[in-house]
């Protein structure tokens, strides 16, 4: 009984993350496919081959964020997108919504300050547990200038398995541990719950422990008398 179920568990975890894989593969192609109704009918492949090519979408989209980055990143571009973020901040219920998401966006793939480009080592939720925390920025306004820490860091605490949801934390700088692990390698270890742990290349040499050394007090012997 034991043998079959080693057997069962190893088939498991062969065919459980190729199957995850490919349901995640399926359900994108799927999506960014919907992308084809930004065609004229005419221009669709269906209208010319009588049936669908999975995954021309993503052709598409790739395409279409491509050209709408190489136009932004100009100053025409950069002019004519300010101009369409300041109409959607006179909509109530959708500047909220646009704004929140347009922040996440920027910390998760921008290049700035407000990135995610270091990974902390933290004492959370009480003293001598540990858990690991991102970096969201630097930058010092009211609520880091009002806690009185010296080099305040702005963290984000994420929790398993779901990264997107976490804590936002206000530490001091020298109060947290930076380590050297990258911030992929961080979220694969935060994913798994810590069952994917990334090896270290600056392991440190490991120092054997050495009992102490203890001093034998003298003993105070009388001197004996001769006869």
């Amino acid at each position: 009984m034991s043998l079959i179920k080693r057997y069962l568990i190893a088939g498991l975890l062969v065919w459980l993350p190729l199957g995850v894989t490919i349901a995640a593969l399926i359900f994108l192609v799927n999506l960014f496919d919907k992308s084809l109704v930004l065609l004229p009918r005419h221009l669709r492949p269906e209208y010319w081959l009588g049936y669908e090519i999975p995954g021309f979408g993503v052709i598409l989209s790739f395409l279409l964020i491509l050209i709408t980055g190489m136009l932004v990143a100009n100053f025409f571009g950069r002019y004519l997108y300010g101009w369409w973020e300041k109409f959607l901040a006179r909509i109530p219920l959708v500047r909220s919504i646009y704004m929140a998401v347009k922040q996440i966006a920027e910390a998760l793939f921008g290049s700035g300050a407000e990135t995610f480009q270091k990974v902390y080592l933290i004492q959370y939720p009480r003293e001598g547990l540990w858990t690991l925390a991102f970096q969201t920025s630097r930058t010092h306004g009211e609520a880091q200038l009002k806690t009185g820490l010296i080099d305040a860091v702005n963290l984000f605490v994420p929790t398993t398995p779901n990264p997107t949801s976490g804590f936002f934390l206000i530490a001091s700088r020298h109060e947290i541990l930076e380590l050297d692990m990258s911030v992929d390698d961080a979220l694969k270890m935060v994913i798994s719950g810590g069952v994917v742990v990334p090896p270290w290349k600056k392991v440190p040499e490991v120092v054997p422990d050495v009992a102490p050394e203890v001093a034998i007090p003298e003993q105070n012997l009388a001197p004996t008398s001769e006869k």
